[in-house]
């Protein structure tokens, strides 16, 4: 016996031209935002955040730009996070279990994108207006400026915004492959990539600041100072111990700085190589390769006196441009000592 609903598909197509409201609800949302808001609940040293208050220092961005800046890049930051432990197999992300690992790999990635689809929605606020030319189509000329001005999106702002996902790529293509990179490759890597998204200005200057000022490579040395930073952290910190367990990079098979020097400057050695392959989870094997690149190859040795460089450089241009209290506190925090 057929139930008696079945009468409500008679005459289906019809129902189908009516218009209809969204049942998508705001519990709905919440739910499907979960590995997100697990995230970022538990927050990290926010500082993507300080390095756009600092370069809007010299830069002037009108506040309500600013905050929807800072909110667009929040977004895209902690969804790429999300999306990162999943290609990585993290285990701890900010010293909690990584998103993935509580809520699965499914809802994870549906909520990293639906993310990635809400900053998008937050950059419509920032189109800039632009005036265009309307045609006369019966005169078949121009007839001068509108006086409706026209939005249309920025597309660099937007590229710059989501370019540091692209060039992962390019790491995890390195990885997979086993190919170790050379520094010059490195650091090109770093600087289409982790700077991209910390040096800022690339989202200032299109038609946001009020100054007009140019902060020539200021914001990508530090982008490319603080990756080389957070390698060498990686595997000589406790503190990244704690937060993303010991040696992380070594258990995702990454190609780091220190990694990438040790296996340059004895090519012969395959220690490094091989541990990398193994993606070693227990403690033994990383020691044993962080041994290796201590006393053998001294690659944290010069990795130090790579951000030493880079960091008396960096300094160095703050106050060509004026000086920036924010910016030399931050790279206070940042500095290493030997």
């Amino acid at each position: 016996m057929m139930h008696a609903n079945i009468e409500r598909y008679d005459s289906f197509l019809s129902s189908l031209r009516a218009p209809s409201s969204s049942t998508w609800t705001e519990a709905q949302e919440s739910v499907l935002l979960e590995p997100y808001t697990y995230i970022t609940a538990n927050t990290g040293k926010k500082t993507t955040e300080k390095l756009v208050q600092a370069f809007n220092l010299w830069l002037n961005v009108p506040k309500d730009k600013l905050a929807v800046i800072i909110r667009v890049v929040g977004l895209f930051h902690n969804a790429g996070l999300l999306v990162d432990d999943i290609e990585d197999d993290s285990q701890l992300r900010r010293g909690i279990t990584v998103a993935h690992k509580v809520y699965g790999i499914p809802r994870t990635i549906n909520a990293a994108n639906y993310v990635y689809f809400l900053a998008y929605q937050e950059l419509s606020s920032l189109r800039p207006k632009v005036q265009r030319r309307a045609c006369d189509s019966s005169a078949g000329s121009d007839s001068g400026l509108r006086d409706d001005s026209f939005t249309a999106e920025n597309p660099d702002f937007s590229k710059r915004l989501i370019s540091d996902r692209d060039l992962d790529l390019v790491d995890i293509l390195w990885r997979d492959t086993l190919r170790c990179p050379t520094e010059d490759e490195y650091v090109q890597m770093v600087k289409d990539s982790r700077s991209s998204s910390l040096s800022i200005r690339n989202h200032f200057e299109h038609g946001y600041s009020e100054t007009g000022m140019t902060m020539s490579l200021c914001p990508i040395l530090i982008g490319i100072y603080y990756q080389i930073r957070d390698d060498y952290m990686n595997l000589q910190s406790d503190e990244y111990t704690g937060t993303k367990g010991f040696a992380e990079d070594l258990s995702e098979g990454k190609f780091s700085f220190p990694v990438v020097h040790g296996i340059l400057d004895q090519p012969e050695n395959q220690l490094i190589i091989d541990v990398l392959q193994k993606r070693p989870e227990t403690p033994t094997l990383k020691h044993r390769a962080i041994e290796y690149l201590r006393d053998t190859t001294k690659s944290f040795d010069y990795t130090l006196a790579v951000l030493h460089k880079l960091e008396q450089q960096a300094r160095g241009e703050v106050e060509r441009l004026g000086g920036n209290p924010i910016l030399s506190a931050l790279l206070d925090k940042l500095h290493v000592d030997a």
